[in-house]
């Protein structure tokens, strides 16, 4: 039994999402009496997110199921900085036209995920460049720098690694932990946000905006982080062996995002069930517990019930319906991904990099040689094959998970 008496921490701590807490014991009294606005930066670095921001989005999600209010706080101007956490590199700068396009785009995905609106607990999504690019830099020195020293800036992780590394650590990415106090601050004033949340290497981040809101406004304010997510090889969540999973369609195809979570561990499966799902929990608990066939059907659940989420019903039910089709029933299925061939005819070395299962023809045809391609379900062994692309779609296969279709125009 949960040791909290709020439906907010009772429900972040039954799934797994707890790994630090500021003051557990006000902030669980302030959930039971009040609504708590509460919010996660993400940077614009990109068109869509990936399956390495889920669990800061479910925080979200968790946020509002228990009748609080998110703030999706988009980094239109800590995107010009760069967040040093995590990194060995200098973020390559983006400029206003990109940032912008990419908050769009992300925008869309948090519409999956929340109910955005003017009511109490309705999310809110906010651009960060709307304070922090009309700052004036001597002003902000003077009401904000002067409650950070360098000492304790210096023992910050991500600080630390970088250095320790003998990795180059700008002056820009030297201020990004100030900006991201700022903006707990900023969202305290403007939104009446009391939390932060955010994943284990946010923590000095965090606990830097509740003193900086302590030292200037007298505000209590909170954070909580969430545990590194791995799966139980030991890799991090949101990376397979081809790439970032994306969270956007345009990004990467529905099916295959559906595949990646039917291809969970099977000591994965209840942990990213209560994570990255709505399923009730005392059936993942009945799931977590199955054996052999049994736990290939939980991790098809699993797959549903994420897909569902992220993409929504119908093309949750057609990925379902394909994979069905390609590895139960032999056929190719209407939801693979698609090459066209402008000929009659192309090689398979083509066709593989055609179709992005292969970085390089180099790549396929080690591929090709170590028995890894098929084309309609035939092993190929042959690097100079010739496909024969008729009116009919002819399906090609990368190792036992990636399957597509040629097509012509």
């Amino acid at each position: 039994m949960s040791e909290y008496q709020s439906d907010l921490l009772r429900l972040l701590n039954d799934r797994g999402y707890i790994h630090q807490m500021t003051d557990a014991k006000a902030l669980d009294s302030l959930a039971m009496k009040s609504i708590i606005p509460g919010y996660i930066g993400f940077d614009a670095t990109a068109d869509s997110l990936h399956v390495g921001n889920l669990v800061s989005i479910m925080l979200l999600r968790r946020l509002q199921q228990a009748g609080h209010k998110p703030i999706v706080l988009m980094g239109g101007g800590t995107t010009k900085v760069g967040d040093p956490s995590g990194k060995d590199e200098i973020r390559k700068l983006l400029d206003n036209d990109r940032i912008e396009s990419n908050i769009a785009s992300i925008r869309t995905c948090f519409e999956r995920f929340l109910t955005f609106g003017d009511g109490p607990t309705d999310a809110v999504l906010v651009n960060n460049a709307d304070w922090l690019d009309k700052l004036e830099y001597i002003p902000f020195l003077q009401e904000v720098g002067r409650h950070f020293t360098i000492n304790r800036m210096l023992t910050f992780d991500s600080v630390k690694m970088r250095l320790d590394r003998e990795q180059p650590l700008t002056f820009l990415e030297f201020n990004y932990m100030i900006l991201q106090a700022y903006d707990f601050m900023e969202l305290s004033r403007k939104y009446g946000c009391k939390l932060e949340l955010g994943g284990s290497d946010q923590w000095g981040n965090i606990v830097n905006g509740i003193e900086l809101g302590r030292r200037i406004d007298g505000v209590d304010l909170f954070g909580i982080t969430t545990p590194l997510i791995t799966k139980s090889d030991g890799s991090k969540m949101g990376k397979s062996v081809d790439g970032a999973i994306w969270l956007n369609a345009d990004r990467l195809s529905p099916y295959d995002y559906w595949q990646f979570w039917r291809n969970t561990d099977d000591r994965d499966v209840g942990k990213f069930m209560r994570l990255f799902t709505d399923l009730d929990l005392d059936e993942i608990a009945r799931m977590e517990s199955m054996q052999g066939s049994d736990i290939n059907e939980a991790k098809k659940i699993l797959a549903d019930a994420a897909t569902l989420l992220a993409h929504g019903e119908q093309a949750a039910r057609e990925a379902a319906e394909t994979a069905q089709q390609v590895f139960e029933q032999g056929g190719s299925g209407g939801d693979l991904p698609t090459y066209t061939v402008e000929s009659k005819e192309i090689s398979i070395l083509d066709a593989l990099v055609g179709i992005s299962f292969c970085a390089s023809k180099g790549e396929a045809k080690r591929l090709v040689a170590g028995g890894g391609a098929r084309v309609d379900d035939a092993q190929i062994k042959d690097a100079g094959y010739i496909i024969s692309v008729g009116n009919k779609d002819v399906k090609i296969s990368a190792g036992k998970k990636k399957h597509g279709l040629l097509r012509k125009p």
